[in-house]
């Protein structure tokens, strides 16, 4: 759907930006109203360090824009309260989360609620740093409002309830189906069990959501590999994507 004027402003936050000609930057908006595009905002790098500073991930924004094409043109933003502050192992997290609503996330097309959890999720990593379980909760949660929810309380086969004591391996298209522990990707009933009434927090069971999670992706992002996943495993020896 192409909006040709948006006549008041909406909630954003950008997910990437990069120079586009000498003076203009091409920035990926994620808004509350339209969903994830690409927009030019020219001349900012002519504008000093304070226009161009505020066109970073993670800035809650308020912004306008214009234009009938694909690539929209940013005609006004502005602060939307506090700047956000992600440091450390919290500036992967965010770098990895933007990554996945790039490669998830269509074209004007939105997701309020996902944008509301965004906003939260980003709060949380700034607040009080990394939060493992917050991270794969946002995962679950981006999946099922993308439409690729997996029922987490039931085997896809037999549609037997998912018991603690058995494994299951997550089959694209089908959902959760029973297997041997030493299956590719086998996960413990009792973690997807945790993951699914959202009691999450003993180590081991992390670990296998991590990795549940991560293979459950891997079917909706391809095979190309996240850039931010290579580089938080270069600067931590135990990443948390």
């Amino acid at each position: 759907m192409n909006i040709t004027r948006i006549g008041t402003l909406s909630a954003a936050y950008l997910l990437h930006r990069r120079d586009f000609s000498n003076s203009s930057l091409l920035v990926e908006c994620f808004t509350e109203r339209q969903g994830r595009f690409p927009a030019i905002v020219k001349g900012v790098k002519g504008r000093g360090k304070s226009a161009s500073g505020l066109l970073q991930p993670f800035i809650p924004l308020q912004v306008e824009w214009s234009g009938r094409g694909e690539i929209k043109s940013l005609t006004h933003y502005e602060a939307d309260g506090r700047v956000l502050q992600l440091t450390g192992q919290a500036l992967f997290c965010g770098f990895y989360v933007n990554e996945l609503l790039m490669r998830l996330l269509q074209r004007n097309d939105p997701h309020e609620k996902l944008f509301y959890l965004y906003q939260q999720l980003l709060g949380r990593l700034a607040g009080s740093g990394v939060d493992e379980v917050a991270l794969r909760y946002f995962e679950l949660d981006m999946l099922n409002e993308l439409g690729y929810g997996i029922d987490l309380s039931v085997e896809s086969q037999q549609g037997d309830l998912i018991v603690a004591e058995k494994w299951y391996q997550f089959v694209q298209e089908s959902g959760l189906i029973a297997c041997s522990r030493d299956s590719l990707h086998a996960t413990s009933g009792r973690a997807l069990l945790s993951l699914n009434l959202r009691t999450l927090g003993e180590p081991g069971e992390l670990r296998e959501i991590r990795n549940f999670l991560r293979s459950v992706l891997g079917f909706y992002i391809g095979d190309k590999p996240l850039k931010s996943r290579e580089l938080f495993r270069s600067a931590y020896r135990d990443p948390y994507t």
